[in-house]
């Protein structure tokens, strides 16, 4: 009977290696399916039971053998790819099958495209899966850190359909559409932020090492400092001599953040003050409403059905007040309600959205509603970014402003008041 080597992945991520000796390679796969594991590849087994392509790797294998179990996982795990290099590992395809390939032509072609983030091993996978029998959904749902449970649903609503091409199409400009929104967010943080840090650098090297020459001419005089004077002095003894002590304070205000963070209720509070915060929460709040718009309006367009586009939806939004909104409404549907009826119930969907999708309901194209709520998001957050954009720059300089201002009248307050002593 034929010997089998294989590699494959514990649920853990740990790559495992191993020989069966079965009657064919659909029973090689079957055999370790059975053992719980993820098979990578499985070749045939030359003499010494590794295949020759798997000898000079064996001892590679070993070395990874002795990292703990979590550091292998990190390590063997593909990487979760950019929604732009999604979108180009998409288009590429849309395009392959749309000149007439066949899927799994396509699929082999794709191995040779370098998509940056998406290794070629991807295609690879899929390509043998394909082959095997299974759809390609099928087979993209077997690698769920690379195409995610939206990806997969598309993609098996455009098989169902007949129209797997135009769906792909319909996903990669779904993906730009993010990423580009994406980047205009990103764009328009750096000029604040940058402003922020070279503005703590500064203060940073003021109090290290101009104030403590300050100090001593201030020792040299005789007179009672003032309180601004007197903070800053404090100020700079806690920079230079207690500075070892700002790192576990630091690191400790970290831990609390990202504990709160990650726990039900402080999650719930910061997206609350996301949304409520004064001109960053109109931003949030259009970039949440339009995610889930054109979320929602691309899934139900492809055909998937209603309770699975919102649950997947869910899944997609970041923010717990829509992911609670979404869950209220999913069971409203199934309990067969209209889906505008608990959008509104829930208060925080805004009235041109309800009323839109009512009338995407009565017209028999909810889809068409949803994207066009989408498209004009879209364009609300393009000015809503401006808008943040142009006020941000004037706030910080008015911060800069006290704070250096502060700096000033805490030098030379001491000077007038000797000056004033003199006479």
């Amino acid at each position: 009977m034929p010997q089998f080597s294989y590699t494959a992945r514990k649920r853990s991520g740990e790559l495992v290696e191993g020989v069966l000796e079965v009657a064919d390679r659909s029973a090689a796969l079957a055999q370790i399916q059975r053992f719980g594991l993820f098979p990578l590849s499985v070749d045939t087994a030359k003499a010494g039971g590794l295949p020759e392509n798997k000898r000079a790797t064996k001892r590679g294998f070993h070395l990874l053998s002795l990292l703990p179990p979590t550091l292998q996982a990190q390590l063997s795990q593909k990487r979760k790819p950019k929604l732009q290099e999604l979108a180009t590992f998409t288009t590429q395809l849309a395009n392959l099958l749309k000149s007439g390939m066949p899927l799994t032509v396509a699929l082999t072609s794709m191995t040779h495209l370098q998509t940056k983030g998406i290794p070629e091993s991807v295609s690879r996978e899929l390509k043998q899966e394909v082959t095997e029998g299974r759809g390609l959904s099928d087979a993209m749902a077997r690698q769920p850190r690379i195409f995610s449970d939206l990806y997969v649903n598309m993609v098996k609503a455009g098989e169902s359909s007949g129209s797997l091409v135009e769906v792909l199409r319909r996903m990669a400009t779904h993906f730009q559409q993010f990423s580009d929104i994406q980047a205009k967010f990103k764009s328009a943080m750096i000029y604040p932020v940058m402003v922020i840090c070279v503005g703590i650098l500064l203060v940073v090297f003021f109090m290290t090492f101009m104030m403590p020459k300050f100090i001593d001419i201030f020792n040299g005089f005789n007179v009672e400092l003032p309180l601004p004077t007197r903070m800053l002095i404090g100020t700079s003894h806690l920079f230079t001599r207690w500075w070892w002590l700002m790192i576990p304070i630091v690191l400790a205000i970290v831990v609390i953040f990202k504990r709160f963070q990650a726990s039900a209720v402080g999650g719930r509070k910061l997206d609350e003050w996301r949304m409520k915060a004064p001109v960053f929460g109109n931003v949030v709040k259009i970039n949440l409403f339009g995610q889930f718009a054109r979320t929602l309006g691309t899934l139900l367009q492809n055909g998937v059905p209603v309770l699975t586009a919102l649950k997947i939806t869910e899944q997609v939004m970041s923010n717990s007040l829509i992911k609670d909104a979404i869950i209220k409404t999913r069971e409203q549907v199934t309990d067969g309600k209209t889906l505008a009826q608990p959008l509104a119930q829930s208060k925080l969907f805004p009235q041109l959205m309800v009323d839109l999708v009512r009338i995407g309901e009565e017209t028999g194209d909810v889809p068409g509603a949803l994207n066009n709520l989408a498209d004009t998001y879209e364009n609300e957050l393009q000015i809503a970014l401006r808008v943040m954009s142009d006020l941000i720059g004037p706030v910080l300089i008015i911060v800069m402003a006290i704070v250096v201002g502060f700096l000033l009248l805490s030098i030379f307050l001491p000077l007038f008041k000797l000056i004033s002593s003199i006479h």
